[in-house]
């Protein structure tokens, strides 16, 4: 078994004997699991709310319609003049572009929200830039903007019961400093 990790650089085995970091891109092991152990950057960021999202698949299609890795609403690609879901789906190059044009976009329409939520606490949950992106990216940026501004009384979740308050605290602490807020980004 061959397992390639792209932009990680920490694993660890869960094989007990082979309880050890191994700081490779590949990673060739057939006695054990190989668990990537994602840093507090972006690309931590990214493939952990990939991960909640659609267990980092790219050809992952939910219930709803929502598709790809970061699970896209097709109203959010047709904003990047995305509009063939079946290349969309068929191409990681196209949806990491299409993420990282959503994240810039929302810290641009966030930009004011960020400068006054983040370090504050509201509902028990200490608030961060990263939690901030990743809530928006659950139930866009607007429904972030009105939580922030009522102090959490205004709360929203997702057909499946996800909510801004646990994505939020699931993804805070993450250093997103790498996206800077650009209304107009495109992929």
């Amino acid at each position: 078994m061959i397992l390639v990790f792209i932009g990680l650089t920490n694993f660890t085995t869960t094989n007990p004997k082979e309880s050890k970091t191994i700081n490779k891109a590949t990673v060739t092991n057939t006695n054990s699991v190989v668990i990537p152990l994602l840093q507090k950057d972006f690309i931590g960021f990214k493939e952990a709310l990939a991960f909640k999202e659609s267990q980092g698949k790219y050809n992952a299609v939910n219930s709803l319609g929502y598709l790809g890795k970061y699970q896209f609403g097709k109203t959010t690609l047709l904003r990047f003049r995305i509009y063939n879901t079946k290349a969309f789906l068929n191409t990681p190059e196209l949806q990491e572009k299409a993420f990282i044009a959503l994240c810039k976009v929302n810290k641009y329409i966030l930009r004011k929200d960020i400068k006054r939520s983040v370090g504050k606490t509201i509902n028990g949950i200490k608030i961060t830039e990263s939690g901030i992106l990743a809530a928006a990216h659950l139930s866009g940026a607007g429904n972030v903007k009105k939580y922030l501004r009522s102090k959490g009384v205004n709360k929203f979740s997702d057909a499946y019961g996800a909510t801004i308050e646990s994505y939020l605290n699931k993804f805070k602490g993450y250093d997103v400093s790498v996206i800077q807020a650009n209304k107009k980004a495109t992929v």
